[in-house]
């Protein structure tokens, strides 16, 4: 697996993968399966451990991500983050071949292949390794969609939004109530809190900042 590490927030189809490397972490970005999906690894530096956001598609591929030599990253966790398919594709068996715990939050975890093994709601903390991470319920695009926060001590905040926001606007949603949720929740719970150079990783394409 390429891995570029002049990070600039694109990736192409079945193209190398990118890594930003902070004081704590590195986030790795690849595009995966026939929708353009993004899938995010976070590696603590400190412990090795890995989490993957969204284990979209192309099993082969994100396992590449990890390498192959005997001290990989451990990847312990696996959040999905919403419920629609092509988010999932490749959930169960990277969990399964490696022993990942798996993170969806409750509204959305009874369309998912694999049953989750933690439940999470707004405000709730998760871990990479020795790394926080907050969530974030942005109710709209599905029920249960939520966004994953590092709040970097050393730098800006990096935001990982799965379908809700993208450069440019908010998701899809399927009635004028949710529209009226998903701006809503961005609003209180992103634009009101978060400073604009927060970074940010969407489900499909380019990243941007707020």
């Amino acid at each position: 697996m390429d891995v570029l590490e002049n990070y600039t927030g694109h990736v192409e189809p079945d193209g190398p993968a990118a890594r930003r490397t902070l004081d704590a972490l590195t986030i790795t970005k690849i595009s995966v399966g026939p929708m353009d999906n993004n899938a995010y690894l976070l590696v603590c530096r400190s412990t090795n451990e890995a989490l993957l956001i969204d284990a979209a598609n192309d099993y082969e591929r994100l396992s590449d991500l990890l390498g192959h030599i005997p001290n990989r990253p451990r990847l312990r966790t696996i959040v999905t983050t919403h419920q629609h398919a092509d988010h999932w594709q490749a959930l169960g068996a990277l969990a399964g071949a490696h022993g990942s715990n798996t993170v969806a939050h409750e509204l959305d975890a009874s369309v998912l292949p694999v049953p989750p093994d933690v439940l999470v709601d707004h405000g709730d903390t998760i871990n990479v390794g020795e790394v926080p991470l907050s969530i974030i319920h942005l109710r709209g695009h599905t029920p249960g969609s939520i966004a994953v926060l590092y709040d970097d001590p050393a730098g800006h905040p990096h935001l990982f939004t799965g379908d809700s926001l993208f450069p440019g606007g908010v998701g899809k949603t399927t009635s004028p109530d949710n529209f009226a949720s998903l701006i809503n929740d961005v609003e209180d719970r992103l634009f009101a809190v978060l400073p604009d150079d927060t970074w940010f990783y969407p489900g499909h394409g380019d990243d941007s900042t707020l």
